[in-house]
This record gives C-alpha cells, sequence and structure tokens, in this order.
C-alpha cells in the first residue's frame, strides 16, 4: 500500500490505490473506499477534487494535484480518469440539428468524435475563454481556446454560443 499526505480542508489524509486499483483515503473511523469527482472550474482539471464515499459523503477535498507526492498523484489521476473523462475539441467538422438533438463531429486531442447533445442544452462558457459541452452521456468536451479553432470550426460553434 503506497500511502500520501494531503492537506484539504478536512486536515490531512492517507491515499492510496488497492490491489483492485480503488481509491482509499484513512480516515478517523478507518480506511475508506473513496470515488473521485472534479468539482468546478472544469478549466482547472488538477484542482479542487472531492473524495466521496459510497454514500455521496465528502470524506475530503485536494485542492490541487501538484501537492500530492508522485504516487499519490498518479493515483489520483488515474481514479479521475476512470471517473469521467474531458475531451478536447481541436476541430469542428460538422453539427447537424435534428428534431430533439444536435449531432457534432469533431476531432479532439483523443481522435475524432461523434457525440449528440440535446438541443436546449448549450456550450457553457467557461473562466478564461473557454467553452464546456456535455453530450447527452454525461461526457465533457473542453474547447480550451475557441478563438484558436481554425475559422470553419468557429463558424459552427458560433452558432450555438449565447
Amino acid at each position: 500500500m503506497t500511502e500520501a499526505i494531503s492537506e484539504n480542508l478536512f486536515g490531512s489524509v492517507s491515499l492510496w490505490n488497492g490491489k483492485d486499483g480503488q481509491l482509499f483515503a484513512q480516515t478517523p473511523k478507518g480506511p475508506v473506499s473513496v470515488r473521485a469527482v472534479r468539482c468546478f472550474p472544469w478549466s482547472s482539471p488538477g484542482r479542487y477534487v472531492s473524495l466521496r464515499d459510497a454514500d455521496e459523503d465528502e470524506v475530503a477535498l485536494v485542492r490541487d494535484l501538484s501537492e500530492l507526492d508522485p504516487v499519490s498523484k498518479r493515483a489520483l489521476t488515474l481514479a479521475l480518469l476512470e471517473a469521467g473523462f474531458v475531451f478536447e475539441i481541436e476541430a469542428v467538422d460538422d453539427v447537424v440539428e435534428e428534431i430533439e438533438i444536435r449531432t457534432f463531429e469533431v476531432r479532439t486531442k483523443q481522435g475524432p468524435r461523434r457525440f449528440q447533445t440535446l438541443r436546449d442544452e448549450w456550450p457553457r462558457d467557461l473562466p478564461g475563454g473557454g467553452l464546456l459541452i456535455q453530450d447527452v452521456v454525461g461526457d465533457l468536451y473542453l474547447v480550451r481556446s475557441p478563438g484558436s479553432l481554425d475559422v470553419r470550426s468557429r463558424q459552427k460553434l458560433w452558432a450555438f454560443v449565447d
């Protein structure tokens, strides 16, 4: 078992991965299996990570992954990847509107993707100028710098930005 200490709002907490990869936190009542949940802002994915138990109670809050030792940072980073993935959009190839949904065809850093959003769901502005789009299954798509997209991508995207 590899442990690390993270200072957070609840004091110190020890974090480690079990043999099955599950993330654990040491609490005053003993070890607790936790899941990592990113808090806003989405534009800072390495900051403010809530560690929650099976009842969704917050066991600890890690202010910044950079405060963790390398082993703990890696363990928590893996837990975050499993908890929810954020695709980073580099180009928008097409957006097709249908009766109740929009279908986006995009190129991301992770490869080409096709996803759908509800028609009444709009990209959200992020502090610092980015945009966040959530698809119908809950995956997140980040446009880190909309102004740096190619002209065609900006034209496709601007129709859906308030």
